[in-house]
């Protein structure tokens, strides 16, 4: 089972994002306040669950949190102020939304641009350690996943029903064939044979 909260008595709210090593579409997070005695034995890091069992947890989540929200930050966005700080301002966008402001934020990974005035704790491999980062997890996945589908339909071409837009053969084969899309990052080593530095993830 994973940890209910890191601080006992503080409203604590767990932070994560999907998307970041994609090459298109929008980078999501999402913010999630658990009531203290919430359990469930499903909730985990959303990579380690089928499709099916995330959209479930995402109705419970969704249903028993007493606060969530989702961010977004845009390819365009992206490309002005890169992904690590898109990722931040993405989770910053998901915890200005939540109806109940809490008092400390749990974030998954190792670096964060601080929230306000509230104090944070990152916690690396977090979605496997805490439920709200797990919670936070599931719900910015399969967001970001119904947003990917949607795309798919505009341009079929690249699979983003299935690659939801990270960088398999398939996609960069397509990039190669039809070009970009107004939803890739343009910053980014779309080809793959450019050995341009990267952020590291």
């Amino acid at each position: 089972m994973l940890l209910p909260y890191l601080n006992k008595g503080l409203i604590e709210a767990g932070c994560d994002e999907a998307g970041r090593g994609c090459l298109a579409g929008s980078v999501y997070a999402a913010a999630v306040i658990l009531p203290v005695d919430f359990k469930n034995e499903l909730l985990n890091d959303s990579k380690q669950l089928t499709e099916h069992q995330r959209y479930v947890l995402r109705e419970i989540v969704e249903r028993e949190a007493l606060a969530w929200a989702v961010g977004v930050v845009t390819p365009e966005e992206i490309d002005e102020i890169n992904i690590l700080n898109a990722s931040f301002l993405a989770m910053h966008r998901a915890v200005d939304q939540l109806k109940i402001r809490p008092q400390h934020l749990l974030i998954d990974g190792n670096r964060f641009k601080k929230y306000q005035d509230l104090p944070h704790t990152t916690v690396v491999k977090g979605d496997g350690k805490y439920l709200s980062i797990a919670a936070a997890s599931i719900l910015a996945k399969t967001y970001r996943d119904d947003y990917m589908n949607g795309l798919h339909k505009e341009y079929p071409f690249y699979d983003w029903n299935s690659n939801k837009g990270y960088p398999t053969k398939k996609h960069r084969a397509a990039i190669r064939e039809y070009g970009t899309t107004p939803y890739h990052r343009m910053t980014f080593n779309l080809l793959g044979t450019d050995p341009q530095l990267e952020i590291p993830f």
